[in-house]
């Protein structure tokens, strides 16, 4: 099945997901990306950077490890695929151009990290740390530190040396930021101090690794975006444990026939807003909201849970516990191993 012979707009998602990534015609030029990636290079042109890294169309935002190219995910080339993503995912990363020039900006600066290996000199290493350091599996945050910048969500900058230097580039580019002021009278002020004193010295020179290897290009991938998203979602499945029972029966009654209202019922109604609700306040995916949300609403169904409370006061009581309960996850033991960087 080629999806340059036929019109993907009008396939139902059961049909959509039955193509292979190289069987979909998508491409960079004419979209909606392409713009964003001109203004990236605009910016980097206003800061004398020649460097300009090459992009390509991958299954998700990426920077091959040491290599200067950049991947975009293959979805935000068309709208239909945007619809299927944010169906299945419940978000679109990189899907608004605000968000999609904050992710091509870190990207950018893994690509130029790798560009003109700066990860090799001394003082970068002394300020962001070893480049060798493995990617941990989780890491521990601290979100009132002031040693690292704050550019995407989820305090990624702590993640990782390299994560820490890309962050800090990504701030330092931003036309929309003055970073010193900013950052004044924080650590990472330091850092952002380098990246400029850094940049002016490279802007004008070539690259010492010119080209890289575009892994993970949809045009090699055989796999069928069935197969992608079902991966996807078992990578963001049962990252919580499971003790809801407890603290739902502690809030709620079991098969109480006095209760007016079915508490399954009441958080299948909002489930929508308690997921977008707590989204906002901790930046977790969506999805792992959702897929979260989906198993309190199993259990309160099991467990036949009832309330005589307004279903105000429900939706509040189990969206403190969701954001408790994510946060937590989030300080203690979060994040698998992003490979890709």
């Amino acid at each position: 099945m080629a999806a340059e012979k036929i019109n993907i707009s009008r396939l139902s998602d059961s049909e959509l997901l039955e193509f292979k990534f190289s069987d979909l015609d998508l491409k960079i030029e004419g979209t909606w990306i392409e713009k964003c990636i001109k203004r990236l290079n605009g910016e980097l042109s206003m800061r004398n950077i020649s460097f300009k890294p090459v992009f390509f169309l991958a299954d998700e935002w990426l920077t091959p490890d040491g290599e200067p190219v950049v991947g975009i995910p293959f979805y935000l080339a068309s709208p239909r695929l945007m619809e299927l993503e944010s169906r299945i995912m419940k978000e679109v990363e990189g899907g608004t151009e605000y968000s999609c020039m904050r992710l091509l900006r870190h990207e950018t600066g893994h690509a130029l990290n790798y560009a003109y290996k700066l990860y090799r000199r001394r003082k970068w290493r002394e300020l962001f740390g070893p480049f060798s350091a493995d990617y941990p599996e989780r890491y521990k945050y601290h979100p009132y530190s002031r040693s690292f910048v704050k550019h995407l969500d989820d305090y990624y900058a702590q993640y990782h040396p390299d994560e820490d230097f890309a962050e800090t580039f990504a701030e330092w580019l931003n036309p929309e930021h003055d970073w010193r002021k900013k950052y004044a009278g924080w650590g990472a002020l330091e850092k952002l101090e380098y990246v400029d004193r850094l940049m002016k010295e490279i802007s004008a020179k070539p690259p010492r690794k010119r080209s890289g290897k575009k892994f993970w290009a949809i045009k090699q991938l055989k796999t069928t975006l069935k197969t992608y998203y079902k991966r996807k979602k078992d990578l963001y499945s049962d990252v919580y444990p499971e003790f809801h029972d407890m603290v739902l029966m502690r809030i709620f009654k079991v098969d109480d026939t006095r209760a007016a209202k079915s508490v399954h019922e009441v958080l299948s109604r909002y489930r929508k807003e308690m997921a977008d609700n707590v989204a906002a306040v901790t930046g977790e995916k969506k999805y792992i909201i959702n897929d979260l949300i989906a198993k309190i609403i199993n259990r309160a169904r099991t467990l036949k849970l009832s309330s005589s409370l307004k279903e105000g006061r429900i939706i509040h009581l189990v969206t403190a516990y969701i954001t408790a309960l994510t946060m937590n996850y989030y300080y203690t033991a979060t994040f698998k191993k992003k490979k890709r960087k």
